[in-house]
């Protein structure tokens, strides 16, 4: 059975991507910056019959809980085949480059960024292991540089400071990461789950959950024929996702 650690699953796209890994046969260790609320997660998911799941205490901005969280994962299994970087913060207002704050700023890259760093750093030696490792770092396509420079862009009135300054340094950091581990068995992608409608956008999205889980889990499972060193966002391009960084 492959093993997953998704960051941030206890609710929204990270939760779906979760029942839909599940669902596929993974063991999933759901990673939530409160126990409790992992927990929770974890019972409503065996209420639907999906039982290979268990919470993990693990604040991707906390480097000793980092750290507490791959000792507790490295005492139940010597193999993690996905880690899918979920966690996040939108970073609140102002979101306007001339009046949010540095503070800010570091909040944000702390999570987004800083966060993705500790994890994958943390875990690599335990996906080394697996035959088919995959590295999914949750993005977003308003962090293409390209398609936030093109008028005729659906969503090019949609400017951020914050969020999307964020995901485009976690999207140079996908690139690197592919890169160092080109000649091995790794995929590693940045993808967007799309427009969807969560607590973290105060539901305004468009697009549904499910539709965002799909998307995300759909790439911790791709083949050893699937990409690497992709930013993929399929609700701009349904057919092949790739999308210009």
């Amino acid at each position: 059975m492959k093993q997953v650690l998704i960051t941030g699953a206890n609710k929204g796209i990270g939760f779906e991507t979760a029942r839909q890994l599940l669902q596929n046969g993974y063991y999933v260790y759901i990673g939530s910056r409160s126990l409790e609320n992992g927990q929770a997660a974890v019972e409503k998911l065996k209420a639907e019959g999906l039982t290979q799941v268990e919470a993990v205490q693990l604040d991707v901005t906390n480097s000793e809980s980092v750290r507490a969280a791959r000792e507790e994962i490295g005492r139940k299994t010597d193999v993690l085949d996905v880690l899918v970087n979920n966690a996040g913060i939108n970073g609140g207002m102002p979101q306007s480059s001339l009046e949010a704050s540095v503070d800010q700023f570091e909040r944000v890259f702390n999570t987004n960024l800083y966060g993705v760093v500790r994890v994958t750093q943390a875990f690599i030696d335990l996906l080394k292991k697996s035959v088919q490792p995959r590295i999914v770092n949750v993005s977003s396509s308003g962090s293409s540089l390209t398609l936030q420079s093109d008028p005729t862009w659906t969503y090019y009135s949609h400017k951020a400071a914050l969020y999307p300054s964020s995901k485009a340094a976690l999207n140079m950091y996908t690139i690197d990461l592919a890169y160092q581990l080109r000649d091995t068995a790794f995929k590693v992608n940045a993808v967007c789950p799309g427009f969807v409608a969560t607590d973290f956008n105060n539901h305004r999205g468009t697009g549904t959950v499910q539709e965002g889980g799909t998307r995300i889990a759909k790439y911790a499972m791709i083949g050893q024929d699937g990409p690497t060193g992709k930013f993929i966002a399929e609700e701009h391009n349904p057919q092949t996702g790739e999308t210009p960084w």
